[in-house]
């Protein structure tokens, strides 16, 4: 059998974590990097839109037959199904926490009054800005290497930048991290440290080499965050923060929606007791939190805090 390609985003967190799964796939494997609208277009995230700007170049090979599978960050799927595409695996989550690089081993605390800060996302612009209203927040793209540069390089120019924990261990770099920012005061993307593995629906000899990175515990629980994306209709560049797990016989959600601005939150957590003799009641607890965690949050007014997002993108 010829190699299994496997396509992915050419940045060098991109191909350094597909690499790294891709040693788990049944098969021997051939990386192929392709280019996509995020990687060349540096406007903002709410500019360009967000939603698919990381994923359509590669869906598109992968329909086209050029590549076998597709592997990304699942943070940048789009929550709508593809037609002929089909979710094969998602990853065993990394941590998923954000982690702040600072000036001169800075903490958040300590960073002083005014500092700049540099994010790309909507979510971390909204939440460094309620936690810390003096902070001057600036929009900022690039790859890994480089958004580090502006606040730890020899020219820097910023005090600080809010990357991915996860994206920072798979490059090797989590030292310099200077503070990982708590989940509970800064919750994450949803699926954020989770790698999303897609597979032409139909392509059996595909899902099966692909099968053994599939985690049934980070698939219920991305799939919980991001039924929270859905649920709102607020795409993945918006101000929005959902976090689930499994854990003590519990799936847990806690979803947050900030005004751009940070003035605003709203937060709704839920849990679903499991059932240990019912291994796919996963995915109806899935379902369940976040049906009802869009519930609250739309009652509180969610849906004023999406529109306004987008309005101001």
């Amino acid at each position: 059998m010829s190699a299994l390609k496997v396509g992915t985003r050419g940045s060098e967190l991109a191909m350094a974590q597909c690499a790294a799964l891709a040693e788990r796939f049944d098969a021997e494997v051939e990386l192929v990097p392709i280019t996509t609208q995020g990687d060349t277009d540096r406007s903002s995230l709410q500019q360009i839109g967000g939603t698919g700007v990381f994923v359509s170049a590669l869906r598109d090979a992968l329909l086209e037959g050029r590549v076998d599978v597709a592997v990304h960050s699942m943070k940048d799927l789009p929550t709508a199904p593809a037609e002929g595409i089909e979710l094969a695996a998602v990853s065993k989550r990394e941590d998923a926490r954000d982690a702040l690089c600072a000036r001169d081993g800075l903490t958040f605390a300590e960073l002083p009054e005014g500092a700049k800060v540099g994010t790309g996302s909507p979510r971390r612009m909204a939440q460094l800005r309620l936690a810390r209203p003096d902070l001057d927040v600036v929009d900022l793209r690039g790859n890994v290497p480089t958004r580090l540069a502006r606040a730890q390089g020899p020219d820097a120019d910023l005090d600080a930048v809010v990357l991915a924990l996860a994206g920072l261990k798979r490059l090797g770099l989590e030292d310099r991290a200077t503070e990982v920012l708590d989940v509970i005061d800064f919750p994450t993307a949803p699926a954020q440290g989770a790698l999303a593995v897609e597979v032409r629906a139909g392509d059996e000899a595909a899902r099966k080499a692909v099968a053994p990175t599939d985690h049934a515990s980070t698939r219920a629980a991305a799939d919980a965050e991001r039924r929270v994306l859905a649920g709102l209709e607020a795409g993945c560049a918006a101000p929005l923060a959902a976090h689930a797990e499994v854990a003590d016989g519990m799936l847990f959600l806690t979803a947050s929606a900030y005004a751009t601005d940070g003035s605003r939150k709203l937060t709704a957590s839920h849990a679903y007791t499991l059932d240990s003799t019912k291994p796919a009641e996963l995915a109806e607890a899935a379902r369940d939190v976040a049906e009802r965690a869009v519930a609250e949050l739309l009652e509180g007014g969610a849906a004023d805090l999406v529109h306004e997002a987008r309005s101001s993108g």
